[in-house]
C-alpha cells in the first residue's frame, strides 16, 4: 500500500488594507530591526511548513510587493477597499489546489513559525476537511487553518470587513492553544 501524501497546504498573508488607524497600509511596516512585517508572515508561513505562500496586497501594492520575499507569491485584490472579505476571497482563489490556508495577518510580526506548525499538525492528515483556529488564554487569534471543503461556505458568508472568524466560531473550529508560544497581539496602532 502506497503512503499518502501530505496535505498540501498554503500560507496566505492578508495586507491589502490601509491602515487608516495604523496610520497607513501595515504592508510597508517593518520591525524594530528593519525587517518588513510582510517579511516576518512570509517567514513564520514557510517555518511553519506551508507548502507555498500567498501575500495579498492592495493598498500601496506597487511599493509593498518590493518588500515580499521572493519565495512568496503576490496577488493584489482588485477590491481591496471593501475590506478583509475581498482580501481573503483573492488568497482562497490564488491557493487552487491547496488542501488548505493557513491565514495570517501581517499586523502579527512576532507570529513564531511554532505557532504555524502546531496549527497545521492539528489539522492532522485530511487538511482538507479541517478548520483549526490558534487560541491565546482561550481568545481566537492567528494563525487559523481553513481546509478547502469549508471555503465556499466561507466565501458566501465574507462581507466587508469580516474575515473568517464568525465563520470559524459557528463551524465549530478546533481550537488549539498556542499562548505558550507567543501572546498572539496584533498591531492597530504603530508600535
Amino acid at each position: 500500500m502506497a503512503a499518502s501524501a501530505s496535505p498540501r497546504v498554503t500560507g496566505i498573508v492578508l495586507a491589502a488594507g490601509a491602515g487608516r488607524r495604523f496610520g497607513g497600509p501595515k504592508a510597508l511596516a517593518s520591525d524594530a530591526s528593519g525587517t518588513p512585517w510582510v517579511q516576518r508572515a512570509v517567514d513564520a508561513l514557510q517555518g511553519g511548513g506551508c507548502d507555498g505562500v500567498i501575500v495579498v496586497l492592495g493598498a500601496a501594492a506597487a511599493q509593498a510587493a518590493l518588500l515580499v520575499p521572493p519565495s512568496a507569491s503576490v496577488v493584489v485584490a482588485a477590491e481591496w477597499e471593501a475590506g478583509l472579505s475581498r482580501s481573503l476571497a483573492a488568497g482562497m482563489d490564488a491557493a487552487g489546489d491547496a488542501d488548505a490556508v493557513i491565514l495570517v495577518p501581517v499586523d502579527t510580526p512576532a507570529l513564531p513559525a511554532a505557532a504555524v506548525t502546531r496549527i497545521r499538525t492539528a489539522a492532522g492528515e485530511d487538511a482538507r476537511h479541517a478548520l483549526v483556529r490558534s487560541t491565546y488564554g482561550g481568545h481566537p487569534g492567528h494563525p487559523v487553518l481553513v481546509g478547502s471543503v469549508h471555503w465556499g461556505h466561507l466565501r458566501a458568508q465574507l462581507s466587508g470587513d469580516a474575515g473568517a472568524g464568525a465563520f470559524l466560531t459557528r463551524a465549530g473550529a478546533t481550537a488549539v492553544e498556542c499562548g505558550d508560544l507567543w501572546t498572539g497581539a496584533d498591531h492597530d496602532r504603530r508600535p
